[in-house]
């Protein structure tokens, strides 16, 4: 799917928000991936198997 050199990390790999941006709608909240990916301003994900990754932002005033 990804035609870069060297290929974005898959949909499955856990650094898969490395990919690069094909569609950024910030006004919207959300971006499309290269892998397929669509990451959420508030760092949630929907994967392209239809699973959903829950928002993981670091809480803050948490060391």
């Amino acid at each position: 799917m990804c035609p870069h050199e060297p290929a974005c990390p898959s949909a499955d790999a856990l650094d898969r928000e490395a990919a690069r941006t094909l569609a950024a709608h910030p006004e919207q909240g959300w971006s499309l991936l290269c892998n397929g990916v669509v990451l959420f301003e508030d760092t949630g994900e929907l994967l392209p198997n239809g699973a959903v990754i829950e928002p993981h932002r670091p809480l803050a005033g948490v060391s």
